[in-house]
């Protein structure tokens, strides 16, 4: 019994271990992990190669494919084949494999996975007006790839769990205001104070992006403006900005049309 009550500060010595370990993870990812995104003009922490969150995103793209299905339609196939190949070579990807494919789903959404998978939900394909509005939208998602969001996204991701797993580490140790602290800092801080504003900085620059691909295709940028005014008129009761992971439809629009004005159309 003696023996077991000299015990309790181990625990604080492997706490005090845990933090250098992590520190000393977060200053080598963060030098090692930074690249410069010539697409995007700035550096991008980014932790994990293409090829592995390829194969991640493979298992995802199979799944939805067969859990939500395929709509086959001709119109649709021969609209998005039309239009994604054109925005694919305007951004200088177009000598390379891409999976795009028409889901089956009423909701006004698409997504793009890495490994150059973009989806586009049939209520989308139903919305858009017209190949310039498509273009708009096939050209935010290719602004993602083209941006490598994913993957920068997941490394931000992966330094977050740190603070995380570095506040189960305190509790473990029975030290509940040091993890309480340690949460505060790097764990709701990776909620509201990284992740959510920063993944509303990737929805600008794909947009902007995509309106760079769009133009270069010889489609009409205006058209972005006019997609997202509609989209604003059927949103009702959104969330407010601050709480979601997208920007407002208006900061959308003020943003591509203040786009538009510094490319001269």
């Amino acid at each position: 019994m003696g023996a077991r009550m000299t015990e309790t500060p181990e625990p604080m010595g492997r706490l005090a271990k845990g933090l250098a370990a992590a520190a000393l993870f977060a200053l080598a990812a963060t030098t090692s992990g930074c690249t410069q995104n010539q697409a995007l003009g700035r550096d991008q922490l980014i932790l994990v190669s293409n090829d592995q969150l390829a194969t991640l995103a493979d298992g995802t793209w199979q799944r939805t494919l067969q859990q939500q299905g395929v709509v086959h339609d001709a119109d649709y196939d021969a609209q998005l084949d039309r239009v994604a190949g054109r925005i694919v070579t305007a951004a200088g990807r177009g000598g390379e494999t891409w999976n795009f494919a028409v889901i089956h789903d009423d909701s006004l959404n698409a997504f793009a996975l890495p490994g150059n998978k973009i989806g586009v939900n049939s209520g989308m394909m139903k919305f858009v007006q017209n190949d310039d509005q498509l273009a708009a939208v096939i050209g935010h998602e290719v602004g993602h790839v083209m941006a490598r969001h994913s993957a920068e996204r997941y490394s931000q991701q992966l330094l977050g769990q740190v603070g995380l797993d570095l506040a189960n580490a305190a509790l473990a140790a029975n030290n509940t205001p040091m993890a309480d602290q340690i949460a505060a800092v790097l764990g709701a801080g990776v909620n509201y104070g990284v992740i959510l504003p920063f993944s509303r900085k990737q929805e600008l620059e794909a947009d902007t992006l995509g309106l760079q691909y769009m133009a270069r295709a010889g489609y009409d940028p205006h058209q972005a403006v006019d997609f997202w005014r509609r989209m604003m008129a059927q949103s009702n009761g959104q969330p407010p900005e601050f709480m979601s992971t997208h920007p407002s439809d208006q900061a959308r629009i003020a943003n591509l049309q203040a786009q538009i004005r510094r490319m001269g159309l």
